[in-house]
């Protein structure tokens, strides 16, 4: 495999870096470009940083010596836009931008937003719906000939057959729809380099069928491969033993767990063998995986039956290890979609040479002094890994950026603490986040390369820890020391999500975090209280959680600070009940904690949960017509109910509590007492939702950016937190956005 900086370069690299790439005809003429030979589109307003997924794959490009221009936000309505820079000499790279389009144009609740905080002082409307099959036809009318590349999160998410939300039904691959050439779905550093450098001599996009990560239309099947049916895969042998969700996970489960990914690695070079799927075909088993594709059912199949939509999501997640995976193709109508298995990981060198290519860390000229709401979040952060092994079945951070963590090394992270201090304007000396997708991953990989290389199992820490994983937090400590160290740096805050399990694992990185890291307020997962729906979740027991409340305060009070922590819930997530819902409201009012915003369970394109709420069967065990149904709470009643649980204190939302309650036998709990979750009487000019306002609907039930809670644990912390704690918002990530940077996955 050659290395992402091996290439030799193009020859426009004698033109050298520029200032910034250019949107227009006048910066490539100052530039004496009379071409561009890659164009990139992009449905986000062009910030040159290395978190806006177009400056990066542009600023790699061009470091390959490549000319590279970036069409921002272009009028859809006409081919016009797309022709400012011209006819790409190589190919055009197509994206939505660092969201998925539909997520960030509609609510959980399919309402739209008023703002995008990806435009120039957040304007909304400034991108179509589904932007990458728009933004193709629109370049495919402006270049006929010119091969078009498709690629972002929106691209990744859709690359098979997926169920959509927001049309309520199953979609075509979005390869297909688009009629794009090809589809690099993930980080695509590695595809996007070579496919540049491959067209660049001479070949054609329908000669590029060998590169890891991308999607293409191939018919038969090529010489020396073999075909197995992905009924010939599914077939479970041992199945975890559930495990008590308030315990911090035991030996045996844990052993257990060790043992089965032991087992996985075979004696002979190239072969697997999988004892959590034992295929039919034995004959399956033991062919070369690397000339091996999966016939998944036709996307006329899973269209029309749920069940086989969940056994094709499962098939795909569990081909979805690097060390392991095998091509998918599925058909569709008269043409076959080839998946290729996922990329091999960038290495520390290579993820260094990323992030620290010649970004100028600010958004392009012309938008002036605008505010970039996105940009304005991540301006002082840093990245400092990839990935993510925890396997949440709600969160599509899996599915685009692996299991496998990538890390950059600590030197070219404090490189990039001292580029921001001494170059980026504004500067106050604090650094807002040091993270990634899961802010305590940094370095925790696989103990053995072979065991990891081999492992098909969905998540490293559920139902408990592996036995295999290193969880030692000692470099991210040293990490964080040496960076609040640097001259001119007042204050490194850590604002990524934090995966607490692993985190109580280490004591000392606790300390570490608590004493130094946190701004007076720390955001947690715990996502729900009752095991069932954490099941579903893939998500540790309630009393993972309160051992991290123990250390957290612990630490605190040692410390001398007064500091908060701020957990996230998901109403309507697959496998929640009424009664559910009930429990974590009660667990709420008990632990003192008011939502002020709350978040449902929005069903993105190829989540393992998504695949529950369309097919209500559970794909993380084999599926068969007669496996186990899951309650799936669907429609805007149920979706309103249970994020009213969440807001139990709210007035507005008492009179549909109180219906509720008493549907399910528990009027116990209304009344005036501390006993009771509502009172009884209602106030005044409220509760005008349960009666159908129309005004008091979009009040109370437009989605929000933020989440945030109050603080009513008791009253002799009341009067002293209570202004502090109601002027904290903590800024949330989406589904479908690539990058957990300083947000929530």
């Amino acid at each position: 495999m050659q290395t992402l900086f091996s290439y030799k370069p193009y020859w426009a690299k004698r033109f050298g870096t520029t200032p910034v790439l250019p949107m227009s005809r006048a910066e490539m003429d100052d530039l004496g470009w009379d071409s561009c030979d890659i164009i990139l589109v992009t449905g986000d307003a062009y910030v040159d940083h290395p978190s806006f997924g177009m400056a990066l794959v542009g600023r790699l490009l061009e470091a390959q010596g490549f000319r590279v221009g970036i069409i921002s936000q272009p009028d859809w309505q006409s081919a016009e836009a797309f022709t400012v820079l011209g006819r790409p000499n190589l190919f055009m790279g197509v994206t939505a931008g660092n969201m998925d389009s539909m997520v960030n144009r509609y609510t959980a609740d399919r309402r739209i937003r008023s703002n995008d905080a990806y435009t120039a002082d957040g304007a909304g409307g400034q991108r179509p719906d589904r932007s990458v099959i728009v933004y193709v036809q629109r370049a495919r009318e402006a270049f006929k000939d010119v091969p078009i590349i498709v690629g972002g999160i929106e691209a990744s998410l859709r690359r098979i057959a997926h169920y959509d939300y927001w049309s309520d039904k199953v979609r075509r691959s979005i390869l297909i729809d688009s009629k794009a050439d090809m589809l690099v779905y993930g980080n695509a550093e590695r595809q996007i380099v070579e496919i540049a450098h491959r067209l660049a001599a001479g070949e054609k996009p329908t000669d590029i069928t060998d590169v890891r990560g991308t999607a293409f239309f191939r018919e038969g099947l090529p010489e020396g491969w073999s075909e197995i049916d992905s009924t010939d895969v599914d077939s479970p042998g041992h199945i975890e033993p559930k495990v008590d969700p308030y315990s911090m996970g035991d030996e045996s489960t844990n052993s257990d767990k060790s043992q089965s990914c032991n087992k996985e690695i075979n004696s002979k070079a190239g072969e697997v063998v999988v004892p959590f799927f034992r295929g039919k075909n034995q004959r399956a088993a033991k062919l070369d995986r690397t000339r091996t594709v999966i016939r998944l059912p036709s996307y006329e199949q899973i269209k029309s039956d749920e069940v086989l939509y969940a056994h094709a999501s499962r098939i795909l997640h569990v081909e979805s290890n690097p060390g392991n995976a095998r091509a998918l193709r599925q058909r569709h109508g008269k043409r076959d979609i080839w998946i290729n298995p996922p990329p091999i990981p960038l290495t520390t060198k290579e993820m260094d040479g990323v992030y620290e290519l010649p970004y100028t860390r600010v958004p392009h000229p012309v938008y002036g002094g605008a505010n970039i709401p996105a940009y304005e979040m991540i301006r002082f952060s840093i990245t400092i890994m990839r990935g993510c092994f925890g396997g949440c079945t709600f969160c599509s951070i899996t599915e685009h950026e692996g299991r496998v963590i990538q890390n950059r090394s600590e030197d070219s992270i404090i490189r990039e603490i001292e580029t921001i201090r001494d170059e980026v304007p504004g500067f106050t000396g604090i650094i807002s986040d040091l993270g990634g997708p899961t802010a305590n991953m940094y370095r925790l990989a696989c103990k053995s390369p072979e065991i990891e290389s081999a492992c098909r199992l969905l998540s490293c820490v559920y139902p408990g820890i592996c036995k295999n994983l290193n969880t030692d937090h000692s470099s991210l400590i040293k990490l964080y020391r040496r960076a609040r160290e640097l001259k001119g740096v007042k204050k490194v805050l850590v604002a990524s999500g934090l995966r607490y399990d692993l985190a109580v694992t280490s004591p000392s990185y606790v300390k570490e975090l608590v004493t130094h890291h946190v701004g007076g307020y720390l955001k947690i997962a715990p996502e729900h209280v009752q095991p069932g729906v954490l099941g579903k979740m893939m998500k540790p027991g309630i009393g993972v959680y309160d051992k991290f409340k123990e250390l957290f305060e612990k630490y605190s009070k040692e410390a001398g600070k007064e500091q908060y922590l701020i957990p996230y819930f998901i109403a309507a997530h697959p496998g929640t009940t009424d009664e559910d819902m009930l429990e974590l409201a009660l667990w709420l009012k008990k632990n003192g904690f008011r939502a002020d915003q709350v978040q449902a369970f929005l069903p993105s394109p190829m989540a393992t949960a998504t695949a529950m709420y369309h097919s209500g069967k559970n794909p993380l065990r084999k599926v068969t017509r007669e496996s186990e149904n899951v309650t799936i709470p669907k429609g805007i009643k149920v979706r309103r109910l249970h994020k009213a649980f969440l807001r139990y204190h709210d007035a507005e939302n008492w009179p549909l509590l109180r219906e509720a309650l008493k549907r399910m036998g528990r009027e116990d709990l209304i009344g005036n007492g501390k006993k009771h979750l509502i009172p009884a009487w209602q106030p005044a000019d409220t509760g005008k939702y349960a009666k159908g306002d129309a005004t008091a609907k979009k009040r109370i039930f437009r989605t929000q950016r933020t989440h945030q809670f109050k603080s009513v644990a008791s009253d002799d912390t009341k009067k002293k937190s209570s202004k502090k704690i109601a002027a904290k918002s903590v800024q949330i990530q989406k589904p479908g956005s690539p990058s957990g940077q300083g947000k929530r996955r």
